[in-house]
């Protein structure tokens, strides 16, 4: 048999066979595609490892409010120095919710501004955490960031350093409730096996 002829098979067996296992061996391939190649190109062009999240807390959620009456409900921005009108200027100023996607792009820590949403890794969570920067110091040429989820009650207690933004980022783009396709497949296979 030749590799032309070979090759056709395969093809043909991928494309067009109508069987479990062609349906099986293309669902390896996707997930060997997207996890392998298209995931890893996309965080290249974005400059970061993880291009693309699923918001699994309700965290920076405004409930679906307008912008008015979530900002009647808080203080705490104004509280520390943040007025209703710098907030309406930052990205993201409805919030999101758990499920959404959000889209990352690498950044500079000299580039980050207060507002800017970050992702950011930390020990005391399984999973990266995506809150809104309130505060930034600079100390020798290092930043560190105090973040805060919109619907948290404080600040959070953690100083975010360089160190964790370095794989992430901060957040671009706000894609609805395409996370919980993750979000139940995750808790679905974590039913199976636990």
């Amino acid at each position: 048999m030749s590799f032309s002829s070979l090759l056709k098979k395969i093809w043909h067996f991928l494309w067009y066979e109508d069987s479990l296992l062609s349906w099986f061996v293309n669902l390896i391939l996707a997930f060997v595609l997207v996890k392998f190649v298209i995931y890893p190109g996309i965080g290249f062009l974005f400059g970061t490892a993880y291009p693309i999240v699923a918001v699994v807390s309700g965290s920076m959620e405004h409930h679906g409010q307008p912008p008015d009456g979530w900002w009647e409900q808080t203080t705490w921005y104004e509280d520390h120095g943040i007025t209703r009108s710098q907030f309406t200027q930052f990205p993201f100023k409805n919030g999101f919710n758990k499920g959404d996607i959000m889209v990352l792009q690498g950044v500079k820590p000299e580039a980050i501004k207060i507002g800017d949403v970050l992702v950011y890794e930390s020990s005391r969570h399984v999973n990266p955490i995506i809150h809104r920067v309130v505060a930034i110091t600079e100390d020798n040429d290092e930043y560190s960031f105090q973040t805060k989820g919109d619907n948290n009650p404080a600040s959070d207690r953690d100083i975010v350093s360089e160190d964790q933004i370095r794989r992430t980022g901060k957040a671009i783009l706000r894609l609805p409730f395409l996370g919980w396709i993750k979000i139940g497949f995750v808790q679905l296979l974590g039913g199976l096996f636990s």
